[in-house]
């Protein structure tokens, strides 16, 4: 069997363009799985994850919890809102504690970027980083990517525009570094305050222009605003922002020729995009949802491989 060239699935960077097509064949196998009137396999059976969860999360936890839970692992969830953290213990303690009860993988979020680096480099279990700051979450873009592979069947020259927050978004440089090691096209759109400086050096361009970035693209991958990560306003007005880079059906409906609608969620309805787009034949957004689960499993099936051959 072919296996991943990494140990821990720290952030795209690391994944190799055949990591990648490895891991959406297998999830290829779990989507069928998933389908069927019995969703379970016994293929984590042995295999114990906790689920350190330092942000707030609700989407990414239960589809991980479900993913988990499909591949009949144990299950271990973690909450530093109400743990010793909030006493002063370390990452690293709280880990190892977590560790000492014989856990084979952790799959973490964590408000810091990096941590799941320096977890990895201290404690001997498998890291899954859901999630570091306004780094990398590698499963979302597996999960954006893969559903744009099983809408047009292939990646490579297709076309990407990433619109909103690039700035303070973990889920735009995931997404960029995946599309660029399958040989997709991709650019970003939005407010020069909301476009990091030097994003071309990853070989992305950087439109202004929604309406021409739309007629540009064959998939535009809509972003929200993170407020929570800005310690001031970056554009004039919300009411402005709309005006100029949230989608509404009549704008679709005037471009020449179709695009699909992408949202890693949450979705601010009327802000990015409005309703009548979230829910319109365009939109693949609960596709995304339900694919969610389906490449969890085969990330967190391909480590435990890893495991078990390292154990025997």
């Amino acid at each position: 069997m072919k296996e991943l060239s990494v140990s821990n699935l720290l952030g795209i960077k690391y994944l190799t363009a055949e990591d990648l097509h490895l891991i959406f064949e297998t999830a290829d196998q779990f989507k069928e799985v998933i389908n069927r009137p019995i969703k379970k396999v016994p293929s984590l059976r042995d295999i114990t994850i906790a689920n350190l969860f330092f942000e707030n999360s609700t989407r990414t936890r239960l589809s991980f919890e479900l993913a988990e839970k499909r591949l009949s692992a144990d299950v271990i969830n973690f909450s530093a809102s109400s743990s010793s953290v909030t006493k002063g213990e370390t990452l690293i303690d709280t880990v190892n504690n977590i560790l000492a009860m014989k856990v084979d993988m952790v799959v973490m979020r964590h408000p810091n970027p990096g941590a799941g680096v320096f977890l990895s480099k201290h404690v001997k279990a498998s890291i899954v980083n859901a999630g570091d700051g306004a780094h990398e979450h590698p499963t979302q873009a597996l999960l954006d990517v893969f559903s744009i592979r099983e809408k047009y069947g292939e990646v490579a020259g297709k076309k990407i525009v990433i619109v909103g927050d690039i700035m303070h978004s973990r889920v735009a440089l995931s997404n960029i570094f995946t599309l660029k090691k399958l040989g997709a096209e991709v650019k970003v759109c939005g407010p020069n305050s909301l476009i990091p400086k030097h994003i071309e050096s990853l070989g992305v361009k950087v439109e202004h222009n929604l309406i021409k970035a739309l007629e540009w693209c064959d998939i535009a991958n809509m972003l929200r605003v993170q407020n929570e990560r800005m310690e001031h306003s970056y554009f004039p007005s919300t009411r402005e922002y709309v005006q100029q880079y949230g989608i509404n059906k009549t704008l679709l409906d005037t471009l020449s020729k179709p695009v699909t609608i992408m949202h890693p969620g949450p979705i601010n309805r009327g802000v990015e995009i409005t309703s009548d787009v979230a829910d319109s034949e365009h939109s693949i957004i609960l596709n995304q949802v339900e694919n969610g689960v389906a490449i969890r499993m085969a990330v967190m099936y391909l480590l435990a491989s890893k495991i078990k051959n390292y154990e025997n």
